[in-house]
């Protein structure tokens, strides 16, 4: 029997007896998480620890251990190699603005006339 099924019996139930009919099933789950967002948050700060962010921290962190383990040398803090090949190294030049190997021009770009 699907939440369906057993809304219609509960609902026929509490028409028999005069009584009010239940909610509609999944009225209330955004409810149900939002308390059980607020208890994870008042359990940590009753425990000493941060009351948000935790979980994107250890992920951060996790991902970051991975990503330098992984990696000959040093890594990143993005955990990203430049274009030179070698983490946290840009590319030949290194200056915004002059070509390099990631394929910038030095030309300008269009340019609107000074009389418009």
């Amino acid at each position: 029997m699907d939440a369906i099924q057993q809304h219609m019996i509960d609902s026929y139930r509490a028409a028999q007896r005069g009584e009010l009919p239940p909610p509609l099933p999944g009225r209330h789950d955004w409810g149900v998480v939002r308390e059980a967002r607020e208890r994870r948050r008042f359990d940590a700060v009753i425990a000493g620890r941060p009351a948000h962010g935790r979980v994107w921290a250890a992920l951060r962190s996790l991902l970051w251990r991975i990503g330098k383990a992984g990696k000959p040398g040093k890594a990143s803090r993005s955990g990203e190699l430049g274009e030179s090949g070698e983490p946290g190294k840009p590319g030949k030049s290194g200056k915004p603005g002059e070509p390099g190997k990631s394929g910038e021009s030095a030309k300008p770009g269009k340019c609107r006339p000074s009389g418009a």
